[in-house]
């Protein structure tokens, strides 16, 4: 009988025993995921192809390692920008910052201190560096840190009206090869001022632009640098040979009628058929339209083709870099690395392509560029994106990205500089109709000089 008790006493000991143990799993598998909050720029709060792979990273990788990512926002980069300040200065009202958000570098440069950020350095190893384009990589290092991760980025590409160019090359035997250079494209840009003035000869001086260019300030900084001058003299501007060299041109297309000069971004210029020919960010191919609207109201269906950014004949080729990237905001280690593995996850050439190619955006790895995007490609229906992905794969494999210097002075030239291209050569337009061709070089010279006088004051 005592046996039995004991018998008894110790099945209920391994029983309870085997209880416990099942609850303390349970409860294991009952704990909460470890979430992380998102604020990025890449469409809408309903429609976003990045909220697309985020869903997929959770019900995938994020379901397996008990990680779960919440978008809290999708706005643009200048809200973000004010609303990260705002919480890192602990203004009343700030929102809590999210553990991800989309930022430039002039983001971090402009925090209180920016070791609230996570050293990417810490968590990617070289190797898995060395699988980016380094110039992606470069300008995401602040003070040593790398702090800005590249996901997407953008470059600067050439937007072509072929419709109309078709038309224009046929009757003066201008191509799409000489807007190659620069030098070939400005004068391509007089010619077709010319072309479009001759179609009007009651009206004299109503000569339409070939050419509109999104950034003078990424004109004159590539140029430069690619010709071997360095465009930057501190915290101001060099204006040496190799500026002349790029003023020249654009200065004579532009006083021939040739270059539009009014403010605005290169699509609304292109949507009304006042240029067809423009300079912009390959991310705004998204408001490139496939219809023409004229002042008097008639409409053209017309082809909208890519091809990459023009370069000056005796210069190197290099291209702007454009685009911003991740910051990753210090927390605890769980919500840190959950916040990489998202960004490992969404760099990894299959999802990166996918991604890019739903928003216009290049990808950001060797792998993704080779293997990837040109199997992307042939799958698009579009032959507009078609196009530019081309022209992606030609600008990654023929040129060297450029890398802006990260300046506090640097927005400040900028927005002085567009201002004073175009209205300087605007001036310059004017005084061109009056003095006729004669005065051409002395106008463009003329004008350089005020610029120059603004610039340095």
């Amino acid at each position: 009988m005592k046996v039995r008790r004991i018998a008894a006493f110790l099945l209920a000991g391994i029983l309870l025993a085997y209880c416990c143990a099942g609850c303390s799993d349970t409860a294991k598998k009952e704990e909460p995921p470890t979430t992380i909050t998102v604020w990025h720029v890449y469409g809408g709060q309903t429609d976003s192809p990045l909220n697309d792979l985020i869903d997929a990273f959770n019900q995938t990788v994020g379901k397996e390692q008990r990680i779960n990512v919440q978008v809290t926002s999708v706005s643009n980069t200048n809200t973000i920008h004010e609303l990260v300040l705002a919480a890192a200065n602990g203004e009343p009202g700030a929102p809590e910052l999210p553990d991800l958000f989309v930022s430039y570098p002039k983001t971090v440069m402009a925090l209180p201190d920016d070791s609230i950020l996570v050293d990417y350095q810490d968590y990617f190893s070289e190797e898995e560096l060395s699988a980016f384009l380094p110039a992606f990589v470069e300008e995401g290092i602040v003070n040593d840190r790398l702090v800005v991760l590249p996901v997407a980025k953008s470059t600067e590409i050439m937007y072509i009206n072929q419709t109309i160019f078709d038309r224009f090359s046929q009757a003066t035997g201008v191509t799409l090869a000489d807007l190659d250079t620069w030098e070939g494209l400005f004068k391509a840009a007089e010619v077709y001022a010319d072309w479009t003035d001759a179609q009007t000869p009651d009206i004299p001086g109503d000569a339409k632009s070939m050419f509109v260019h999104d950034y003078y300030f990424n004109y004159f900084q590539v140029g430069a640098e690619s010709l071997g001058e360095d465009f930057f003299q501190g915290d101001k501007l060099a204006f040496g040979p190799a500026f002349q060299t790029a003023w020249e041109p654009l200065a004579q297309a532009a006083l021939h009628g040739g270059v539009w000069l009014k403010g605005g971004y290169a699509t609304e210029s292109i949507r009304t058929g006042d240029s067809i020919v423009s300079v912009a960010s390959s991310a705004s191919i998204l408001y490139y339209s496939d219809v023409v609207t004229y002042p008097d109201n008639t409409s053209e269906e017309i082809t909208i083709i890519s091809r990459p950014c023009p370069v000056f004949e005796n210069g190197e080729k290099l291209v702007m870099q454009r685009g911003a990237g991740f910051c990753t905001v210090r927390s605890t280690p769980e919500r840190e690395q959950a916040a990489v593995t998202l960004l490992k996850w969404l760099t990894e050439p299959d999802h990166n392509v996918e991604f890019v190619t739903r928003t216009g955006y290049m990808p950001v790895t060797r792998a993704a560029f080779e293997n990837e995007l040109p199997k992307a490609i042939e799958g698009l229906e579009s032959a507009k994106y078609a196009s530019l992905y081309q022209a992606y794969l030609d600008t990654q494999a023929n040129y060297e990205f450029y890398v802006p210097p990260q300046l506090e002075s640097y927005l400040s030239l900028e927005t002085t500089l567009e201002d004073q291209v175009r209205s300087q050569l605007a001036l310059g337009r004017q005084d061109y109709l009056g003095a006729g061709e004669t005065g051409l070089e002395q106008i463009s010279a003329e004008r350089l000089q005020a610029f120059r006088e603004i610039m340095e004051r």
